[in-house]
């Protein structure tokens, strides 16, 4: 058995490190023809549409992590971005990664990764501006950043190959991770036990995989191998995406973060608003 692990292992990990590499390429090079002043006048309008529509491709072309984000979001609001236009950047950029979603559509396929991204979408912008409905806008901190420099992100050949390298020394020990566990459950937990206990139309799973996927803390790139695993074991999609949408879209660090520039009401409606988003993901999850 202990040769088995080793050998779907090492399959695991070529087939994620040879995608992973050559996605994150593509989309480094393609970040230096993007129009980002294009992008912030859009975001800064009075537009509604135009505004959310900015809003989600600035967070689609801009693969950061739930806590990477946190910088962008000052500098927006900094620039008296309005507030529910940056809330859908907040909510949506960690789930919007086109690196992630290709991944999700090779592995997981095509439908699942644009189902994906519509809900995710949908999603943040009804959170987003429901928030600023509510007057949240005033939980907001005076905090301001300097350093951030919007031209940093336009990448040559050269760049975006060092920026590749820099983003696979930070997400490659999570696809390993994942492609061991993965390797471990594919070879020695039995298929029975997971269709028995994990399988079905179990609803409650959804609200709990929702809600300890935050603590948990469980990147992506780890899920991803993840799940493929769990669901030919027999495991229910629809918790898994919740625990997906749960861990990447507000981790413990990312809250933490989020209290030096938000008042505490505004941290809490966050990750209330998260875990209602993956649970609501999940429960959809079960109807598509």
């Amino acid at each position: 058995m202990f040769i088995q692990i080793i050998k779907e292992f090492f399959i695991i990990a070529g087939e994620l490190t040879a995608l992973f590499v050559g996605i994150s390429l593509a989309v480094n090079l393609l970040q230096g023809i993007i129009p980002y002043d294009k992008i912030n006048k859009y975001l800064s309008g009075k537009n509604t549409f135009l505004g959310v529509v900015a809003a989600l491709v600035f967070a689609f072309v801009t693969p950061f992590c739930s806590c990477s984000t946190i910088p962008v979001v000052v500098n927006l609001l900094n620039k008296k971005v309005r507030f529910g236009i940056v809330m859908v950047f907040l909510f949506s950029s960690p789930l919007l990664d086109p690196t992630i979603i290709t991944l999700m559509a090779t592995m997981l396929g095509v439908k699942v990764a644009i189902t994906y991204t519509i809900v995710t979408a949908i999603f943040s912008v009804i959170v987003g501006l429901t928030l600023e409905k509510l007057g949240f806008e005033t939980a907001v901190k005076n905090v301001r950043m300097s350093g951030f420099n919007e031209n940093e992100m336009k990448f040559n050949f050269k760049n975006a190959i060092k920026e590749t390298l820099s983003l696979m020394k930070t997400v490659y020990p999570y696809l390993l991770f994942g492609a061991a566990i993965g390797s471990v459950i594919h070879e020695a937990v039995p298929t029975e036990w997971i269709s028995t206990y994990l399988g079905g139309d179990k609803w409650w799973l959804v609200p709990i995989a929702a809600v300890i996927g935050i603590p948990l803390y469980v990147r992506i790139e780890t899920m991803i191998p993840l799940s493929k695993i769990l669901i030919a074991k027999g495991m229910a999609f629809p918790p898994i995406m919740a625990l997906m949408i749960g861990s990447v879209g507000a981790s413990i660090p990312e809250v933490a973060l989020l209290n030096s520039i938000f008042h505490k009401r505004l941290v809490v409606a966050f990750v209330i608003s998260v875990i209602t988003m993956a649970t609501l993901s999940g429960f959809l999850f079960y109807i598509i």
